[in-house]
């Protein structure tokens, strides 16, 4: 028998986080977004209605807190808290008052930090029953982007967590001032792809489905979802900042020892632990697990349907503040011993 749950992510409710500090174009992007038909099935989450400036579209109010728009989608504000609104939608939902909905975007305020909402759906039981984690999309600002970075550790947070990133307004900025700020997101955030939005126009199978799977086949997407894995040796492994570190094995690894070491990492780390993904070839276990988690709070370990084609291999990618690399890699080594 195993020692970890069957993940359960098909049948979940993809949950995507979409931020971004002030003025970098989230609600134009959400905008362009709700107007595709793939994209009709959605509900948007955001804080107040009146900023996402969508009333022309609408159909009917529903309680006052939801809209349904003219697209199908369905937008309604943050009540006490983002769990109250995700289990006021998914009852709605069920009892019929509200249209059917694929996915969620969440919307956060310009000067919110990510992380609870992450660990939100990392880690609570009441969530996790029918939402998941899909992808945290963080825009930026191309005329600004670099000075906000300079000054604001919440843009600097939302970079860092992120598994996409927009770049906003490049057409209003130098072409030199553009290459400079992809220069900056990458070293913040090695593993993220790094979209240009036009007008505010991107393609939602560019920035959404960044789980792990992929839906079509019930076989996780390793290295899409480890996409800093990829990159290997061409990482800053040794930046004093926020940087990110990969770790690979080839043979399996001891289930005790590892957990161990995180659990070690997390009670001395956990604040400058950004993000960290796993998916790891455990001995005794004929499919993959994997670990995911953010600052001290990690999801359940869960067993994956299979391995991708291709031999086993274990990955780990930790994006965080004043990491040591070579400490990591020490402690990486010894429960692989």
């Amino acid at each position: 028998m195993s020692l970890f749950d069957r993940d359960k992510s098909a049948g979940r409710i993809p949950v995507s986080i979409v931020t971004g500090f002030l003025g970098s174009g989230k609600t134009t992007l959400l905008n362009r977004l709700l107007r595709r038909d793939a994209m009709a099935d959605s509900a948007v989450v955001v804080n107040e209605l009146g900023e996402i400036a969508l009333d022309h579209r609408l159909v009917e109010a529903v309680a006052g807190e939801v809209v349904v728009l003219a697209s199908g989608c369905i937008c309604c504000a943050v009540r006490s808290d983002v769990e109250t609104t995700l289990r006021d939608l998914l009852a709605r939902r069920e009892a019929g008052t509200i249209p059917a909905f694929a996915r969620v975007l969440v919307e956060t305020t310009g000067l919110a930090d990510p992380a609870p909402l992450v660990q939100l759906l990392l880690a609570n039981p009441l969530v996790l029953h029918s939402f998941r984690l899909d992808a945290v999309v963080a825009t930026v600002d191309a005329v600004h982007g670099a000075m906000q970075l300079g000054r604001h550790a919440e843009s600097v947070k939302q970079v860092a967590i992120a598994d996409r990133l927009v770049v906003t307004k490049a057409d209003l900025a130098p072409q030199g001032a553009v290459a400079v700020l992809h220069r900056r997101l990458r070293a913040l955030n090695p593993a993220a792809p790094i979209l240009e939005a036009a007008a505010g126009e991107v393609d939602p199978d560019a920035l959404f489905g960044a789980g792990l799977y992929d839906p079509d086949r019930r076989i996780p997407d390793v290295v899409r979802w480890l996409s800093a894995e990829a990159h290997g040796a061409a990482l800053p492994r040794h930046d004093r900042a926020i940087a990110s570190v990969s770790l690979t094995h080839d043979a399996p690894l001891d289930w005790t020892k590892l957990s161990g070491w995180l659990a070690a990492l997390r009670a001395g780390r956990g604040p400058d632990l950004l993000r960290v993904k796993g998916v790891l070839d455990i001995a005794g276990e004929a499919a993959p697990v994997a670990v995911h988690g953010v600052h001290h709070v990690f999801h359940p370990p869960t067993l994956l349907a299979g391995w991708p084609d291709g031999p086993r291999r274990s990955a780990m990618v930790l994006i965080g503040r004043d990491l040591d690399a070579a400490e990591l890699e020490a402690g990486w080594r010894a429960t692989a011993a």
